[in-house]
């Protein structure tokens, strides 16, 4: 495994227009449940992800994982804490609000792809382009961004048409087509071989430092952490930097 550069520590403050810039939450709480049984999901939960930065975290099944990229992505509101996209504050109590700003400044890529059946290659990036706020219609160009990703020569492809690793390439080239500032990826290699989960992290991490996006990897795959600038582990709801 190549060496990767030291973890930022979790607690550094987010003092700077670069970090402003991408991914900060600070003192993040969430629980789950009610008074009767409760969880605790997230756990007073630093996080500081820059543009150009591929952070992954890993850690057991229900540690967590998911509730964090649900919070990050404005998706869930925390209890306590503060989550900053871009500068902009996800934990409005607007759900509307929240909406327009996880559809301008974030992008997911989901663990089997979650393409729409029906729907191209070329297609799947067109929707949300028309469907995103008019500031972004423009966005990347679909074809374009199908070739950048290794995908050119299956565009007029449906879902069925495209291996596992094809579609977590569309998969990841639709969450890009709309230039989010922050990706948040679950498990993107958990149907893929080692061959191809490779090949997916190494396009990940490619797309976050040439288009300084900042982006969070759930994985269990430990496999492909050599590809990843920060990686964090995460245990019954507390996040901390990997040794």
């Amino acid at each position: 495994m190549s060496s990767r550069p030291a973890p930022t520590a979790s607690t550094t403050p987010a003092d700077d227009a670069s970090e402003r810039l991408g991914l900060v939450m600070r003192a993040v709480s969430l629980r789950h449940g009610n008074a009767a049984e409760t969880v605790q999901a997230l756990d007073d939960v630093d996080l500081t992800v820059r543009p150009g930065e591929l952070a992954a975290v890993v850690g057991p099944s229900g540690a967590g994982k998911s509730s964090l990229l649900a919070v990050a992505g404005g998706l869930a509101r925390p209890d306590h804490g503060t989550v900053t996209v871009a500068g902009q504050d996800m934990t409005v109590p607007s759900r509307r609000t929240r909406t327009e700003l996880r559809r301008r400044h974030v992008g997911f890529v989901f663990q089997s792809g979650n393409l729409l059946p029906a729907l191209t290659a070329a297609d799947q990036l067109r929707l949300p382009l028309q469907l995103g706020p008019r500031s972004q219609r423009s966005g990347r160009d679909p074809l374009k961004l199908l070739a950048d990703v290794g995908m050119a020569d299956k565009a007029d492809r449906r879902p069925h048409q495209l291996s596992g690793g094809e579609r977590q390439r569309v998969g990841i080239a639709r969450a890009l087509v709309t230039e989010p500032s922050v990706l948040l990826v679950d498990e993107p290699t958990a149907a893929l071989d080692r061959a191809r989960s490779h090949e997916i992290v190494q396009l990940l991490a490619r797309e976050a430092r040439h288009r300084s996006v900042a982006v969070v990897m759930v994985t269990h795959d430990h496999d492909v952490l050599q590809y990843c600038d920060t990686v964090y582990e995460m245990v019954d709801g507390k996040l901390a930097a990997s040794s």
